[in-house]
């Protein structure tokens, strides 16, 4: 029983470390996106503000014929 609750904490442990470099990295993915300008999310920020059905969208729908001429 003791070397179970031993090793329910080290997984723990190491679970609770995995999640947050899992977290910082992604927060660093969102702020290299920023940076770069690739990507605006201060417009996904104002989607909650304005939610009306005759919204204009945040970004262009892309079909196969836009891709394709890219």
């Amino acid at each position: 029983m003791e070397n179970i609750r031993e090793l329910q904490a080290y997984a723990y442990f190491f679970f609770t470390l995995f999640l947050v470099v899992i977290l910082y990295s992604y927060i660093v993915h969102l702020y290299r996106s920023e940076k770069k300008g690739t990507r605006d999310y201060e417009q996904y920020g104002k989607l909650a503000l304005d939610d009306e059905l005759d919204s204009k969208p945040i970004e262009p729908q892309e079909t196969k014929e836009n891709k394709e001429q890219k």
